[in-house]
């Protein structure tokens, strides 16, 4: 039992129920919080408003981001690789929750494009890092017709006695080399911009084929550098949300790379897909906890503002429980985002079933709490004059992003058959 001598008023730090946060990482979270508002808001608006061209193009407010965010410090993948896991498992939620807070598009723009530096960091190798680890990149792990076969790769969730669909894009090996041919989707995150891409392909690598025996794909994962002839790329792809974040086909005729650039193969592919994921997965949960506690900010300012039926919105009993609700769903979404990544860093991780529970659990908070927030709004949510419309498509590009959310939540549900017919 607590004693209160005097009833206090709530103790609120600037991510609601947090506690314990040191000073260094309350100053980290300063900084990123001051680039999110005056740096990604204002430059994230502007690009809203943009064609898909005009983001990618070398005028764009884009690249003014990309510069001022490299010199802030806030995404360093050396310091970040410094870190131990202690330490990354507490500040890159909250230096991604103040990003996404900023703008969702700008902050998975940043994060797909650090793609292959980030793996080429992991191998150690110190040519790959050279080559790679400060090329502006993306992750090329969606194809036409295919995109949830990738998270699907062992085809537990696939229809039995079926086969993955035919890949668009495949590679095969020959001598020293891995040639590439065909196309991703055209939701390769910053394509548009990318100077490389970490790819995932199928691979014939002896001259048998692409299929396994159980009608999946034989896979690899490869850094590519798009100088090499033969790389082209499509226009940017034009969507509702997330504009900020130039999205595209890239083409592949005949391109030769090194194998020395294949980081995984033949047994090794899954794993490292399904490391990424786990990666991009957490980091979702982090960036769209961030989008709906703006969303859930913006609603607190309105309904203190806004006078209808007599009163101030807030002044209404049916407000207050509508606006607790949105609260308490952005304290939820961080805790599980929070929560996964100590248990990813931690001794039992990491894990995708641990990722997917928390980018499907948050990003279907976050657009409940968008549009919850919008009704508030009434019909001026609909305008382009206040935040809400734009925050509600960032968030229902998530539901699909990084894997569609029904897909993920069934590979969760066969995660937890496995380990229970292994406990029991």
């Amino acid at each position: 039992m607590f004693t209160v001598e005097q009833i206090p008023m709530p103790n609120l730090g600037l991510t609601g129920l947090a506690v314990n946060l040191s000073e260094e990482e309350l100053a980290i979270q300063d900084v990123a919080h001051r680039f999110a508002r005056d740096v990604m808001r204002p430059i994230g608006e502007q690009l809203d408003k943009m064609t898909p061209e005009q983001v990618a193009a070398p005028e764009s407010p884009l690249w003014s981001f990309l510069q001022q965010l490299r010199d802030s410090g806030l995404i360093d993948l050396e310091a970040i690789a410094a870190m131990d896991n202690a330490q990354k498992a507490r500040l890159v939620p909250i230096i991604f929750e103040e990003l996404g807070w900023g703008d969702s598009g700008l902050t998975i723009c940043a994060l797909a494009g650090a793609f292959p530096a980030f793996a080429a960091y992991n191998t150690g190798n110190p040519e790959l890092i050279e080559r790679f680890g400060h090329l502006r990149g993306c992750w090329i792990g969606t194809q036409p017709d295919r995109g949830s076969d990738m998270v699907d790769y062992d085809k537990s969730e696939a229809v039995v006695g079926s086969r993955h669909n035919k890949p668009n894009l495949h590679a095969r090996v020959e001598g020293n080399e891995l040639i590439v041919n065909g196309q991703s989707s055209a939701w390769v995150s910053g394509a548009p911009i990318a100077e490389c891409g970490l790819l995932n392909c199928p691979c014939d690598y002896d001259g048998n084929g692409i299929y396994r025996e159980d009608g999946g794909l034989n896979s690899l994962v490869a850094l590519v550098p798009f100088d090499l002839p033969g790389v082209s790329k499509g226009k940017a792809l034009d969507k509702i949300g997330q504009r900020a974040l130039p999205q595209g086909e890239i083409y592949f005729d005949e391109v030769r790379i090194p194998l020395d650039y294949v980081i995984a193969d033949k047994e090794l592919a899954y794993p490292s897909f399904y490391g990424a994921l786990t990666f991009a997965n957490m980091e979702m949960a982090a960036t769209f906890t961030g989008v709906a506690r703006a969303a859930f900010e913006h609603a607190l300012d309105y309904v203190h503002e806004r006078k209808q039926g007599g009163g101030l919105l807030i002044e209404h009993q049916s407000v207050r429980l509508r606006l607790f609700d949105l609260w308490r769903k952005v304290e939820s979404s961080r805790a599980m985002s929070q929560r996964v990544f100590d248990y990813n860093y931690g001794p039992k991780g990491p894990h995708l079933l641990a990722s997917l529970t928390s980018k499907t659990f948050v990003t279907q908070s976050c657009f409940e709490v968008c549009n919850d927030a919008m009704q508030l709004f009434g019909g001026n949510g609909l305008t382009r004059e206040y935040p809400l419309e734009k925050l509600l498509r960032d968030a229902r590009a998530a539901l699909v992003e990084d894997g569609e959310n029904t897909v993920l939540s069934l590979k969760g549900g066969s995660w937890l058959s496995h380990w229970y017919k292994a406990n029991h």
